[in-house]
Parts: C-alpha cells; sequence; structure tokens
C-alpha cells in the first residue's frame, strides 16, 4: 500500500478547505522527512490546484474523506509520474531530476500539466495507490530469523494486502541482514538494507509456501498494470526503482500467488484450512493495517487471537506487521506468535521504503 502515513483526522462527510489543506502539507512534510523532497514538492502543488478551475483540482478541494488516511496526495502524484514514465509529457522531467525546486514554478508547472491532462488524470484519484517495496520483505525475513529458534524454521507465509504480490515473492530474494545473508544468492533483487543495532540471529529460515489477498490485486506480467504500480514509487528513490524492475522481472518468470479476496474474508478462509505438522502458519502485512476498516480489523485481530489460542508446538502460529505507530509515526515491526507470551515483540524500527532497521530485540 502507499507510503502515507496515518492523522489524527476525525469525523465525516464533506470537509473544508483547511482540513484538506493540512493533509497535504503533513504528508509533504512526512515525504521531505523520508528523504523524498521532489515528491513534497508535487504533494504540496496541490494546494494550489484547489484553487484552481481543473476536475482534478476541484475534486481534491472537494474530498469528502479523510486526505491522509485515504492517501489523496498520494493518489495524484502517481497520475503524474505516470505522465512523465510514459513520456506523455515533457514539462514534468525537470521537477523530477531536480533542476526546479522552487515551489511557486512547480505549482504553476504542475498546474499547467493538469489543465492538458486533466481528464487523463483524474481517475487517478479513484482509488488509493497500489504501492509495494521489495525492500520491505527485509523485516519480514529478519522476523522469520528472529521466530526460527523460538518456534519453528519451516513458515507459511500469509500476506494481508499484497497488492502486486512483490513482498510474496521474497523467497526469491537475496538479503544482507548486518552480514547475515538468505536467499539465492543469484537472485536479481539484492536487499541489503543499512543496519542499525546488533544482527538478526542466524537460524535456518524455509518458506515453504507463501500466499497473499489484496482487494485489487495487480498482475506484474502486464506490462501497463506494472508500470501503474512503479508510477507510484517515490521517484528519488532509484534504488526503489531498480527493485521495483527486479521485481517485474521475477513476475515475469512466475507470478506470485495473489488473489482477489477482503482481507477478513480471505484470514477466515486461511485458518479453516488444514494447517501441517511442523509448520508456523503466519500472516503478515506492511503499511496496510491503516486501509483496513475499523470493525474489520477488530474481526481479523480476534480470529487470529482465537486461533493462536489454539496453536501448539507442532502447529504454531504467528502474526507479524510492519506499521506505523500512530503516536510516534514510526514505523514499527512487531511480531506475537504462539504458543509464547501473550504480548507482541518489538523487534525493529524501520525506514518506510526499507533504507534502513534499527534492530531493537535480543
Amino acid at each position: 500500500m502507499a507510503e502515507t502515513i496515518v492523522s489524527h483526522e476525525f469525523g465525516s462527510g464533506a470537509m473544508d478547505d483547511a482540513r484538506i489543506s493540512e493533509g497535504i502539507k503533513v504528508q509533504a512534510e512526512h515525504c521531505r522527512r523520508n528523504d523524498a523532497p521532489v515528491t513534497a514538492l508535487i504533494v504540496e502543488a496541490q494546494l494550489a490546484l484547489m484553487r484552481g478551475d481543473t476536475k482534478c483540482g476541484q475534486r481534491i478541494a472537494d474530498w469528502p474523506g479523510l486526505p491522509l488516511e485515504d492517501a489523496l496526495p498520494l493518489r495524484f502524484a502517481g497520475g503524474l509520474h505516470h505522465l512523465h514514465l510514459t513520456g506523455a509529457d515533457d514539462r514534468l522531467g525537470p521537477i523530477y531530476s531536480g533542476d526546479i525546486s522552487d515551489q511557486a514554478e512547480v505549482d504553476a508547472l504542475i498546474a499547467a500539466v493538469t489543465q492538458d491532462h486533466d481528464l487523463q488524470l483524474l481517475p487517478w484519484l479513484d482509488g488509493p495507490p497500489q504501492t509495494n517495496e521489495a525492500g520491505r520483505s527485509a523485516n519480514f525475513m529478519a522476523a522469520l530469523l528472529w521466530l526460527s529458534p523460538r518456534v519453528g524454521s519451516r513458515f507459511e507465509l500469509n500476506e494481508l494486502g499484497a497488492s502486486a504480490g512483490i513482498n510474496s515473492m521474497m523467497d526469491r530474494y537475496y538479503y544482507d541482514l548486518a552480514g547475515v545473508t538468505v536467499g539465492p544468492a543469484n537472485s536479481p533483487m539484492r536487499i541489503k538494507p543499512e543496519w542499525r543495532g546488533p544482527p538478526p540471529p542466524v537460524a535456518p529460515v524455509n518458506i515453504i509456501s507463501i500466499r497473499g489477498c489484496d482487494q485489487a490485486p495487480v498482475d506484474l506480467s502486464d506490462g501497463e498494470a506494472a508500470l501503474r504500480v512503479k508510477s507510484y514509487v517515490w521517484p528519488e528513490n532509484v534504488e526503489r526503482i531498480a527493485r521495483m524492475d527486479a521485481a517485474i522481472l521475477l513476475a515475469a518468470q512466475a507470478r506470485p500467488d495473489v488473489v482477489k479476496a477482503d482481507a477478513l474474508d480471505w484470514v477466515l478462509e486461511r485458518l479453516s484450512t488444514p494447517h501441517e505438522a511442523g509448520v508456523v502458519r503466519i500472516f503478515h502485512h506492511s503499511i496496510v493495517w491503516q486501509y483496513i476498516p475499523e470493525d474489520r480489523r477488530h474481526e481479523i485481530r480476534a480470529a487470529i487471537e482465537a486461533a493462536g489460542q489454539k496453536a501448539t508446538a507442532e502447529r504454531p502460529l504467528a502474526w507479524v506487521m510492519l506499521e506505523t505507530n500512530r503516536e510516534t509515526f514510526k514505523h514499527e515491526l512487531s511480531v506475537k506468535h504462539w504458543p509464547g507470551p501473550d504480548h507482541w515483540h518489538l523487534l525493529a524500527e524501520a525506514q518506510a521504503h526499507g533504507a534502513w532497521i534499527n534492530w531493537l530485540a535480543d
């Protein structure tokens, strides 16, 4: 899902300009804090767009929901990046190259481009960004290394909100986590985040299966669909672009197993399937929890924890999440497993796009 944040927005129905503007400003600041100054400029340009007469600008200004929860600013940013990647408008080049960095100039240029591509850009506001970031799988792999000596080394992975399934191919990636290496050495996907703190455990990891679900899964083997996902990648990060290209290559060789399904329905379906002895069943997700309605989150939590109470040493269960802490806005890697202590283990804090991991676990 999207590289957005959760804010303390309340209420429903039509939102006034001040609330929409504040959401855009907070998203822009979040981009700056995450080394994405170009994306921040493009996000902030939507403030000026709200005052114009384009259909896109008016739709942003009249947004009925919560702009941060809905990833509104990043929806439109993805559409502009798509124009650039397809060569549909060369005027955007100087912004993405960093040659134009004055906000007023960016505002004027974005307004002109939107005026000329208004109807083409408008559908990008229809749904949230479908972003996938292979770098986040380093967190999942680190969690598996931590879990291995505690609950077992054979894993069945089930990813909620898998989008294009990039993290549902993590068994095909090569990882270097503070010198602890895992995965096929000849993989085109090389993941080596900046590591802070002690290294993760050296332990066996055998992923026997990976499945995922998403309400609107993306087929990376389809060229246009793959380009759409790539458009949501923040353009400043060339390493992320390279990882996206590697993921598209691997998906062309063998598509990830991702089905169209509601997260709650899929969790219940997966829990109802036979659990192989000697295998750790894991549910995992990254930057997706905020997009699931609160009542559905409650039911998912209840279902997984109820299943956890029935888990045994022969058939363990674990829940791994990389999500935003609503109080600190930090992205935290947390794990809970059954059998085991009845609490979450905070393993690490991480950069949203996989650039670094700050390991906190013993």
